[in-house]
């Protein structure tokens, strides 16, 4: 069955994360899409290693489903390769500032000149617009400016997330927002620029806390790992384990505290409703800690579930891979890769009917050279002499 992207070409000139994971996520759609990198390989590629070969984690995840090109778009030679490449292309991918995207000649007045109807989806750490425009940032940029890292952590103490979700969002943001240009092409025949930040993505995810200060009907302050619109809502030590528990609505507190043999508490001012539970959880998380702390968290859990309330065990990575929940049976995919027994790649994170998104395996380094530059009518022997001049 084809893709529903079958015949969209992309051209990924994107790093890291946000701009890879974009294109990966319009390939698992079906689409084309070659990823351009330096002739020795991008700095992403070999960032966090998995493979014998040096191939990194983060590489092998945003670049699935993907052809590889080498090329130096740094040299005149190379730029003229790529922009002859912009015309057989529907979609250009990338993750440069502003000022490099002029550089590298990847702009938009200057693609669409190549191509009238091209695509540009760019992603960056501020708006183009913004005084911020030229400022590097990463995805822990994304985080501290929008507010979450001084909510994250303890008072005096705040962290940052392990997981770099402003950078992933922000991947997830720039192909719904690429889906949308290409179906207006479709049906007008236009192309144009998207554009993504890593700021406007933080601070839409942090958007109702900023609202609610605003509008000053509560001033946050950092709690751990305490709910502070809920409660009990934290994460709590059982004899053998960790585990979360989330307490959220009336009628999951009636059945809580029958749980923990605190009837009592549905009496209690402090605890009339959602708020005020959210205000006061320390106390809260004290009955519950109390509670858990001469169980095993099976014991905890099998209570918990069995009342209807939102629970799950703290998992390692290893316990993730190695089947807990089966989480790995359902959400990973064991990829072929040379020099490797496979990688676990995680599936498209939505699904589209019955259509066809079936995760293929990240490429190697120049693996489709010949047949990318062939396409544009580059000949074998041209090839060579390219990849001695280290074009490509």
């Amino acid at each position: 069955m084809a893709g529903i992207l079958e015949g969209v070409r992309v051209l990924d000139f994107g790093r890291y994360i946000a701009g890879p994971f974009c294109a990966a996520m319009l390939a698992d759609l079906g689409a084309e899409v070659i990823r351009i990198e330096p002739p020795g390989g991008g700095d992403d590629r070999y960032l966090m290693p998995a493979t014998s070969t040096g191939e990194g984690a983060m590489f092998l995840q945003a670049n699935r489903g993907k052809k590889s090109l080498t090329l130096d778009i740094g040299k005149p030679e190379g730029r003229a390769l790529a922009h002859r490449l912009v015309a057989t292309a529907d979609v250009v991918v990338a993750n440069f500032s502003i000022g490099a995207l002029h550089h590298f000649r990847l702009d938009y007045e200057t693609l669409r000149t190549i191509k009238p109807d091209v695509i540009l989806t760019t992603i960056s750490a501020f708006d183009s617009n913004s005084s911020l425009a030229e400022a590097v940032g990463f995805d822990g940029v994304g985080q501290a400016i929008s507010g979450a890292v001084y909510l994250t952590g303890e008072p005096g103490k705040p962290y940052r997330s392990a997981t770099s979700y402003v950078d992933y969002s922000t991947a997830i943001s720039a192909a719904f927002g690429t889906l949308a240009a290409i179906i207006r092409r479709m049906k007008t025949g236009e192309g144009g620029q998207v554009e993504a930040t890593l700021a406007g993505t933080a601070l839409n995810i942090m958007n109702p806390v900023l609202i609610e200060h605003e509008a000053g009907t509560n001033i946050r302050l950092p709690i751990a790992n305490r709910s502070p619109i809920a409660g009990p809502s934290d994460i709590f030590a059982a004899r053998d384990g960790w585990f979360i528990m989330q307490v959220i609505g009336q009628g999951m507190f009636r059945r809580w505290a029958k749980m923990v043999d605190r009837l009592d508490l549905l009496d209690d001012s402090r605890f009339v409703d959602d708020i005020q539970r959210g205000r006061n959880g320390a106390a809260l998380s004290a009955i519950m800690a109390e509670w858990a702390a001469d169980k095993t968290r099976e014991e905890c859990l099998l209570s918990i579930v069995s009342h209807n309330i939102g629970a799950s065990p703290i998992l390692t990575p290893g316990e993730v891979v190695g089947g807990a929940l089966g989480l790995s049976e359902t959400y990973l995919r064991k990829v072929a890769f040379p020099e490797t027994d496979g990688v676990s790649l995680a599936c498209p994170p939505v699904h589209v009917g019955n259509a066809n998104m079936e995760i293929q395996r990240p490429p190697l380094l120049g693996e489709h050279n010949i047949e990318v530059l062939k396409c544009i009518g580059v000949g074998v022997e041209d090839v060579e002499s390219m990849k001695a001049a280290q074009t490509i």
